[in-house]
Parts: structure tokens; C-alpha cells; sequence
């Protein structure tokens, strides 16, 4: 990996000063302000604490109520090595992070580990932080319900009862956290945590969601982040913010659905679906139209049958990872043959939904309008059969009964050159063209990392899908603050399929 030369000498000074600087933090600056002790719960390394941190409700009036983050870390393993905290920011928006040390820390290289303390967190709604709930009907907490899939011929009468369903039921149960859960409190949040450490500075590594999490950061508290690792990332675009990434399922469908069909119609392949690529999307979208007529009844499931819009989340899941690729194709073979997978996908969590959906709305206001909804839904069924106009539908943030608290973060190339963007070139969460945004927003802020691979999350893979050479580039910032001259393409990993 070539190190920085020339204008960018500066900021290796910079670096090294930074970490001249973080060495002057004491362990006991570091954690003065947290009592840690054994977490609670399995599933968990050994080494892993916990500790709880009091937060204000609202930022804006610190002296009023206040509710509690659930806060985790797992030491660095070499203490002499030590530079400092990576904070590893959760996803979702509803996703919790309290055991991200002990699960996503396993998968980092040794150097990262005796680098770092790693430090995660319940985000606030979420897990053992003060939880939200919107205490909703095991039926709104369907994921195929709680995103809008319209009806079989594409009317989204249903999908409006529910979108006022759920936001009703929201505003009433929801209590005064459902207002304050946003990225922006979020970022609150994560400053708030790290005064708590007594770190002048954070290292961090977000995912998904959590690269937007952390490019509100990045912008809003500049002066306080180190090394900055995003991967696979959200479209920042502050005229939409999470309508943007919901219309980008449509985009991410489209782009990675091919790497399906080319697995599925290889002579080689476990399941082989069609002789050609074409052929394999024939099937699949034959299959959704015929479920959409007859659906296969699926007990245990919610709901209990396995129609045209059950199938399409399928395939939408599945293509999060090529490691997904044979249950999908199996998946295929059997409904065409009357039968239903053993296992029902499970429901959303009431903190997942709460905070899923109060976070979506909060971040921007939505559009109202049903007939528009009703036009968008009809375009893009036609344009993006895949996900059928879901993306572009009505959402209960339509309905909501709050209106955001804070603008939207503007993501501008104003701010330290400290970020290094990780993104698949073939992503249905968060497609290529939204990351390139990001990389635009950023300007000289950031470098870009790309590997020419199909699936969601880019860096520290598992095999056999890892990338070395994305691996290298993160390792290589994290550690010794090596970070690219310019913009580096990686190859499709060798050992996938």
C-alpha cells in the first residue's frame, strides 16, 4: 500500500502528532468517568465490561431528565501498544452494539486489537440503554410489513392504514423518547461517550448505518476524531437522508441481483436455477407474480404464507451476501414445488421498530401526498421489478407526529483528512452510486476504497469472502495511519464462488 508523499506529508506530521498526543491520556483520565464491571447476559468474550452512562433526554436542556447509554469495552490486548479507542458505531438505524467488542472484535486483525480499547454501545432506545417501544401488534413488526410492499397489482391503499396504523400507535406509546432518537442525538451521544473515557480524540469503524452515524460525527465534532473507517455507506444527501437510502433498495437490487443469476446459472453451481442469467431473473420474477396469486400457507410464519412480497424480502436478504446465495436458489426450487422453508424469518424487536422507524422519521420530514406516493410506486414497478415499488412507497413517517428537532448534517470536505471510505462496488443496502456521494460530500476529506465484489459490508469479511486487499488498506490506517494517496479499486476476492 504506497504511503502519503508530497502535499499530504502534512498530514502524516499531523497523524503522529495526534498519536503523541493521545499517548498523554492517562488509563485513569480514561475511565474516571465510567465504573466498569461484568456484563450482564451470554454470548459475550470474558474480557468484554460494561459500564452505564447518564445522558441528557434532550441536549437542550442538560439539566433536565436524563436516560442511560449501555457502554461496552475489551482492553487493548498489548497495552504498551496501546493509541487509543476505536469505537465501533452500530448499524440499523435499531441495530444495538453493546457486544460488537466480543463479536465484530473477533474479526479484526491482532494489530487492531492490541491497538485499540474497542468500545461499543446500545444506542439510546435500544437494548440495555433505556429502551423505546412502541408497543406494536406482532403484525407491524413483520418486516415485509413494516416496509411498505404494496398490494399484488401495486395499490397502496393497505400500506397507508398501516403507515397511519404504526404512527399512530407510536405517538401514543412511544412516550418523550420517541422525539429525541435521531443521528444527530446519536452523535450526542458518542461525544458524550467519549468525554466519559477521558479521550481527547476517537478512532472509529462504522457499518452501514453507522457510516452515516459517523459522518454526522465527523462533521459536527471534527477536531475529535483520529482515524475514521466508514464501510459500506449510506447516501448523506441532507434533502433526504433516509429516503434516499429506502428509494436506494431499488438501486442495490437491481445491481447485485446479477451476481445471483450468474451463480445460479453456472453449470457448477449446488442449485442451478436456468441455463442463463436471464433465465434465472425469469424465474424469480415468474415465481413473486405466481405467489402473488397463489400463496403457499406457512404456519408459524408472519404472516402465515409465503406470497409474491414474503418471497421478494427473501431475495432482497439474500442478496446481503453471497454466503446467501444457495438458500435463496433452494428457496426458489421449493416454493415452485408447493413448499415453505422450515424456519420463519423472525420479528422486528419492539426497540428494533421504535427505533428504527423514529430515527427514519425524525432525521427529515417526508412527503404527505398519497396520490404521488401512489405515481412514484407505479414508476418504479415498471423500472425496478425486484422490489416492486416498495422503495418509493408510503412509510409511517408520512403520518408522523413530530417534526425533526435538528436539521439535517450537510457531510462538506470542511475538516480534518482523516476518513477512509470501504464500499462494495455491488451493494443492495447501500449501492455504489450512494457511496460515491459520499465520496463527493467528503472531497479531500476522504480516500475510497472499492472492491469489485457483490454484498453488504466490505472490510474484515468472513472467508471465504474476505478481501485482503480492503483488509490491508483498513489495517493499514487503523495501526500506522497509512492511509491511500489517492482512491484504490480491489479486486474481486479470489476464494468466492
Amino acid at each position: 500500500m504506497p504511503l502519503m508523499t508530497g502535499k499530504t506529508a502534512a498530514l502524516a506530521l499531523a497523524v503522529a502528532a495526534t498519536a503523541s498526543v493521545l499517548a498523554t491520556v492517562s488509563p485513569a483520565e480514561a475511565t474516571s468517568a465510567l465504573s466498569w464491571g461484568a456484563c450482564e447476559g451470554t454470548g459475550h468474550d470474558a474480557r468484554q465490561e460494561c459500564a452505564t452512562l447518564d445522558v441528557p433526554l434532550n441536549y437542550r436542556d442538560p439539566d433536565g431528565k436524563r436516560i442511560t447509554l449501555a457502554v461496552s469495552r475489551i482492553r487493548s490486548e498489548r497495552p504498551d501498544a496501546r493509541r487509543g479507542t476505536l469505537l465501533l458505531i452500530p448499524g440499523g438505524p435499531g441495530e444495538p452494539g453493546l457486544n460488537r467488542p466480543s463479536t465484530i472484535g473477533k474479526r479484526l486483525p491482532q494489530s487492531v486489537r492490541d491497538a485499540y480499547d474497542l468500545v461499543s454501545f446500545d444506542p439510546r432506545g435500544m437494548g440495555r440503554s433505556t429502551s423505546a417501544s412502541c408497543d406494536l401488534a406482532a403484525g407491524d413488526r413483520s418486516l415485509v410489513t413494516a416496509r411498505p410492499w404494496p398490494a399484488a397489482d401495486g395499490d397502496i391503499t393497505g400500506n397507508v392504514t398501516t403507515a397511519r396504523r404504526i404512527a399512530d400507535t407510536c405517538a401514543r406509546n412511544g412516550g418523550d423518547l420517541l422525539p429525541t432518537l435521531s443521528t444527530v442525538n446519536e452523535a450526542r451521544d458518542i461525544d458524550s461517550i467519549r468525554r466519559a473515557l477521558g479521550e481527547r480524540k476517537l478512532s472509529a469503524w462504522g457499518r452501514s448505518y453507522g457510516t452515516y452515524v459517523g459522518s454526522v460525527y465527523a462533521q459536527r465534532y471534527p477536531e475529535r476524531t483520529d482515524r475514521w473507517v466508514l464501510d459500506s455507506n449510506d447516501d448523506p444527501d441532507p434533502t433526504q437522508v433516509e429516503r434516499r437510502w429506502l428509494a436506494n433498495f431499488a438501486v442495490g437490487a437491481e445491481d447485485t441481483f446479477p451476481a445471483f443469476a450468474k451463480w445460479a446459472s453456472d453449470p457448477g453451481s449446488p442449485v442451478r436455477l436456468a441455463d442463463t442469467p436471464a433465465g434465472v431473473r425469469r424465474r424469480v420474477l415468474g415465481l413473486a407474480a405466481r405467489l402473488d396469486a397463489e400463496p403457499l400457507r406457512w404456519d408459524g410464519a408472519n404472516p402465515p404464507v409465503l406470497n409474491g412480497n414474503v418471497f421478494r424480502q427473501s431475495v432482497l436478504t439474500a442478496l446481503y451476501s453471497r454466503g446467501q446465495f444457495e438458500g435463496l436458489a433452494r428457496l426458489v426450487r421449493d416454493a415452485e414445488d408447493g413448499k415453505v422453508p422450515g424456519a420463519a424469518p423472525p420479528d422486528l424487536p419492539q426497540d428494533t421498530a421504535a427505533v428504527s422507524f423514529a430515527t427514519l422519521c425524525n432525521d427529515v420530514e417526508w412527503p404527505t401526498s398519497i396520490p404521488e406516493h401512489a405515481r412514484d410506486v407505479a414508476a418504479s414497478r415498471a423500472s425496478h421489478p425486484l422490489t416492486a415499488g416498495m422503495p418509493v412507497n408510503i412509510t409511517p413517517c408520512s403520518f408522523w407526529p413530530y417534526k425533526p428537532q435538528d436539521k439535517p448534517v450537510r457531510i462538506t470536505d470542511r475538516g480534518p483528512s482523516n476518513v477512509l471510505l470501504v464500499q462494495n462496488r455491488y451493494d443492495p443496502a447501500t449501492p455504489y452510486s450512494g457511496a460515491l456521494n459520499s465520496r463527493r460530500a467528503y472531497g479531500d476529506r476522504a480516500r475510497m476504497v472499492t472492491v469489485d465484489t457483490t454484498g453488504h459490508g466490505a472490510a474484515y469479511v468472513p472467508a471465504p469472502y474476505t478481501s485482503a486487499c480492503a483488509d490491508r488498506a483498513v489495517t493499514d490506517y487503523l495501526v500506522r495511519g497509512e492511509r491511500p494517496v489517492r482512491d484504490v479499486s480491489c479486486p474481486a476476492p479470489e476464494q468466492a464462488p
